[in-house]
């Protein structure tokens, strides 16, 4: 006898596709309306797009209901099943997962938020989670292989919660390309199967670098913290407790902030006295790191030839040395590294090693310029405003994010550029709160740009040659946001760059 009946069978199928396709993607949505028929309300079809529209989502409320009807409907056919096919035993157990996963996700949501030192896991997961099985496959025999995979099973839930609560409070938005860089930050975390995922990749995804590419002040430090902070973390069944408490699981580093020593001693610690400086030894980030965080290298095309050499080894063979020492140590986390640069031109000059490329490779995000999202939804502006607002002023926000809108709308237009990007709109909030107003820097008085008066200037001999090579390095700066990107798009010297802004500003 089938274990499910033949009136459910187009459901189960399209459930157990549903239960692991990347929740971000339009194929989830399309799943949800084949599953539900009639049902499928279409006015909840976006719960993926933001976090509020995730609060109350009646098609998952429906699919979940039905399914737990359909487990409970089965059990007994279960339990008594001499034999089940591998695809119809496969159904039932991603039915069970799916089912539990989601009666649980009041409780998870709180622990993914709250974090889980202090907190009664045992309590609050792993004892509901096995009640949860036992009803849907029973106490027997054929539940035997489902009762084995519940500690593995808490922890696939802990990192799911975790997931969706660090995409939905890092990467705000809604236009299609905020969508987007959720569904490929969901892809680096579960890989694009997530069956295999959770068979044999949960706990090998930190030997896969990630690479995020893309504009500065678009966002890269918070797709790597997203993507960083939900790793998986193993569930110890005896102590009823997980790995780690979350404690420094992301540890960032900005590259271009730093001296070559400085970022070889960040990175991968010193002896005492291994430098000027060098009072006591100290840990650097790759050993500090624990086996299910995350070391965030921003900048990577910072980097010199000499520490390339040795992050290519740590890539390699997962050994490093600290500064002044010989005694191998070794990396246990992942790495995500991130760059504005085009390491493709790089390699092609020399300036950056092609093997470590390739190593840090393994996935690539690509995140998205403001102006283009803005393109695709203006309502983008709003959505992005709100949150930075209420960070700043708590409960008046509603009032002040009229105001940014309004100074953006007056002073900007609603084509403005935004070249510093999500960076420079957060920077433009500040400005509204502390004097509501805001001038960008791409713009001199009287509202000409700076691209049009260098080019009057220019025209009618006003510049010396010094004067022509900082207005060139400021109009450049505007557009790119960083000295680093400026100096090589120009192919200047950094320090010379930040000199001739700066001493452009100050005579200004």
């Amino acid at each position: 006898m089938p274990l499910f009946a033949a009136a459910d069978r187009s459901f189960v199928e399209a459930l157990a596709e549903l239960a692991y396709t990347n929740p971000f993607l339009p194929r989830r949505t399309e799943l949800e309306r084949l599953a539900l028929g009639p049902e499928f309300d279409a006015r909840f079809a976006q719960w993926n797009v933001e976090r509020d529209a995730a609060v109350e989502q009646p098609n998952l409320t429906r699919l979940v209901d039905r399914t737990e009807a359909i487990l409970l409907g089965a059990r007994e056919r279960f339990e008594r099943a001499r034999e089940l096919s591998v695809a119809e035993r496969q159904l039932h157990e991603d039915l069970v997962w799916f089912t539990a996963y989601h009666r649980l996700r009041g409780p998870l949501a709180r622990i993914a938020a709250e974090g889980v030192t202090g907190i009664d896991v045992r309590r609050r997961l792993y004892d509901p989670l096995r009640t949860k099985v036992a009803s849907y496959a029973g106490d027997g025999e054929q539940g035997a292989t489902l009762r084995r995979q519940v500690p593995h099973m808490a922890a696939i839930f802990y990192q799911l919660s975790r997931a969706f609560h660090h995409i939905f409070d890092f990467l705000l938005g809604a236009s299609r390309p905020a969508v987007s860089l959720r569904a490929a930050a969901w892809q680096s975390i579960f890989t694009h199967d997530m069956r295999r995922y959770r068979r044999v990749l949960f706990d090998r995804l930190g030997d896969y670098a990630t690479l995020i590419s893309g504009p500065s002040g678009t966002g890269k430090e918070l797709v790597a913290r997203a993507v960083g902070l939900s790793q998986y973390v193993p569930f110890h069944e005896g102590s009823a407790k997980f790995a780690d408490d979350g404690v420094e699981r992301f540890l960032p580093l900005n590259l271009s902030a730093l001296s070559p020593t400085l970022i070889e001693s960040e990175l991968f610690g010193h002896r005492r006295g291994a430098f000027t400086g060098a009072a006591e030894q100290r840990e650097g980030w790759l050993e500090r790191c624990s086996p299910h965080g995350t070391v965030f290298l921003d900048e990577i095309g910072e980097l010199s030839p000499t520490i390339q050499v040795k992050l290519l080894r740590v890539l390699q063979d997962r050994t490093f040395q600290r500064l002044g020492e010989t005694e191998p140590r070794t990396f246990r986390g992942k790495l995500i590294s991130a760059t504005n640069r085009d390491l493709t031109k790089q390699m092609q000059a020399g300036e950056f090693r092609e093997d470590l490329y390739y190593r840090l490779c393994s996935d690539i995000i690509t995140t998205t310029a403001l102006r283009t999202r803005l393109d695709d939804d203006p309502g983008e502006l709003r959505r992005l405003v709100g949150p930075m607002v209420a960070r700043m002023v708590g409960d008046e926000a509603e009032a002040v994010v009229a105001e940014v809108l309004a100074t953006i709308e007056t002073r900007l237009g609603p084509k403005y550029a935004w070249p510093g990007n999500v960076r420079e709109l957060e920077q433009c909030v500040r400005n509204v709160v502390i004097r509501r107003d805001y001038q960008p820097a791409r713009r001199e008085a009287g509202g000409v740009s700076q691209q049009e008066q260098l080019v009057r200037d220019l025209t009618e001999g006003r510049l010396t040659a010094d004067e022509l090579l900082g207005r060139y390095c400021r109009l450049v700066y505007a557009q790119t946001g960083s000295y680093e990107a400026t100096a090589e798009k120009l192919k200047l010297d950094r320090r010379t760059v930040k000199a001739k802004i700066v001493a452009l500003t100050e005579s200004t």
